[in-house]
């Protein structure tokens, strides 16, 4: 299976089911939340850090009439026959789906996520290795706030909006040398 499309979805006030309420449900929860998106939970054992959270909670276990509305499904309970059934019926509805560590269940993977302020870097293995993605994820945290990469984003977002404010089109600008400016020297 190949995951070579990347893409970063704007999932603010957008539906997200997520089946499952535990350890890994919770930290696909979070990041969903991060980004806005109305979170409905379901499962028949829900953990009270999941519960505490600005999700809405269906305690039961999963029924097909879930994925009515919902844009974006995650599945992840220690039950690899819901997890599929959950993503053979999203799969159906023609809604994407991913299937927490089951990459034959999923229509995408999330990738690890390394952000300092709106600069975000995303790594994936394709399935094949969360353990080195995860891995890469911490270096290259530690390697965007080593550069500065949050206030070199403030910076030329400021040059950007002065050129536009100015009538000036900042697609025909090379932008190397702002950005080289704007970043700070590699350790």
């Amino acid at each position: 299976m190949t995951f070579g499309y990347p893409i970063m979805l704007d999932v603010s006030g957008v539906r997200v089911l997520v089946v499952g309420g535990g350890r890994v449900a919770l930290r696909k929860i979070e990041g969903l939340l991060a980004s806005g998106a109305h979170v409905t939970v379901v499962a028949p054992d829900v953990a009270d850090a999941i519960r505490s959270l600005p999700v809405e909670v269906v305690d039961r276990p999963y029924e097909s009439r879930d994925l009515d509305n919902a844009r974006l499904v995650i599945t992840a309970t220690d039950d690899p026959a819901v997890n599929a059934a959950v993503a053979a019926g999203a799969t159906h509805h023609g809604i994407w789906v991913n299937s927490a560590d089951d990459p034959a269940n999923c229509t995408f993977t999330l990738p690890a996520v390394a952000r300092d302020g709106p600069v975000t870097v995303a790594i994936s293995t394709g399935g094949a290795s969360p353990a080195l993605a995860s891995h890469l994820r911490g270096e290259f945290q530690n390697w965007l706030g080593e550069i500065g990469a949050a206030e070199a984003a403030a910076t030329l977002a400021a040059q950007r909006a002065s050129l536009h404010a100015e009538g000036t089109s900042t697609e025909s600008i090379d932008w190397s040398d702002r950005v080289r400016a704007a970043l700070r020297p590699r350790p």
